[in-house]
């Protein structure tokens, strides 16, 4: 199959509309989108990514108005995050209608409903006029792409075509919420910050970061993985272990010289998170390429989007 990378929506659109798969520009990453109502269409996003079927998809609409289409209910809690946070990094967890197929979700009674904010992806869904599983375009974890290159770097003669839209702003997945029984509960760390939750309801919530057993997409305990070894943690001292070898260091912002590391790049040389967050799928696939035996990357603040980082990086790494 030719993969071809280019600008053009209406071929996108026309793709999709005969069951094919895409790659998508989203402000979180790109996705490999397909009609979510289509289980042929859904199985060929699957057999691209070679990702296993009991992995659930996040399927995306175009505005919070749609979520009673594909949601038996949405709770209070549910509109409000949709109107203070969405379009944008957050997947909301609900209790499917029988017209998402149990392929989507991988057999669980709910679905991961996300709005991007991304001008491409809204104008995608505005002109199919149906809703798109769109899992991370990338075969099955490895890092997460970023751009339309990384896209053809990992899925070139899998997929025809790609929808460039630039690179991703946000650099992280969609953070995952479900409701129960009134509580608000965070599947999955991403793009949204618990305390920014926290702060819009008003009232804490819970964290249920399931890596065994999950029912929510993007929860696998290995995933988001780069060929090359990683190892997180005191970056001083996993120097010292792993001397003699050629190393590839990711900070936060700190500069290390002895001893001075093969390779160094700082995610935010100013302290940002957000910045971080952006910069961390980009700089671990370029590390990937470089001749290095071993990565090695630090612990980021234990707040905001550093939870998030700190997850990811969990996950990439063998010290799991």
């Amino acid at each position: 199959m030719l993969t071809l990378i280019g600008t053009d929506i209406s071929e996108a659109v026309r793709l999709l509309e005969a069951g094919e798969v895409v790659a998508i520009p989203t402000e979180t990453v790109y996705g490999l989108a397909g009609n979510a109502l289509n289980e042929e269409a859904i199985l060929k996003i699957f057999e691209a990514k070679q990702r296993p079927r009991f992995n659930p998809l996040i399927i995306h609409i175009s505005s919070a108005d749609q979520l009673n289409d594909f949601a038996k209910e949405v709770p209070d809690a549910c509109l409000l995050l949709a109107e203070k946070f969405s379009p944008g990094p957050i997947s909301f967890l609900l209790e499917k209608k029988e017209i998402i197929p149990d392929l989507v979700t991988a057999g669980s009674s709910r679905v991961a409903i996300r709005i991007p904010a991304h001008p491409v992806a809204q104008e995608l869904l505005k002109r199919t006029g149906f809703p798109l599983a769109a899992p991370s375009a990338n075969p099955f974890g490895y890092v997460s792409p970023v751009s339309a290159a990384h896209v053809y770097q990992g899925l070139n003669g899998m997929i025809p075509y790609i929808l460039d839209g630039g690179e991703s702003k946000v650099g992280l997945e969609s953070t995952i919420v479900g409701f129960k029984n009134g509580e608000v509960i965070v599947h999955r760390l991403g793009g949204v910050t618990v305390e920014e939750i926290e702060a819009a309801l008003k009232k804490p919530v819970r964290l249920d970061l399931n890596h065994e057993r999950p029912d929510t997409p993007g929860q696998l305990k290995s995933h988001y993985a780069p060929n090359l070894p990683l190892w997180v943690g005191d970056v001083d001292s996993l120097l010292q272990v792993h001397s003699g070898k050629k190393i590839a260091v990711i900070s936060f912002q700190k500069k290390y010289v002895y001893p001075e590391p093969a390779f160094q790049f700082n995610l935010s040389p100013d302290g940002d998170l957000r910045e971080a967050a952006r910069n961390l799928f980009r700089i671990l696939r370029e590390v990937d390429h470089l001749d290095a035996d071993i990565i090695l990357a630090e612990r980021f603040p234990e707040s905001g989007l550093g939870r998030a980082i700190n997850d990811r990086l969990k996950r990439a790494s063998i010290n799991v």
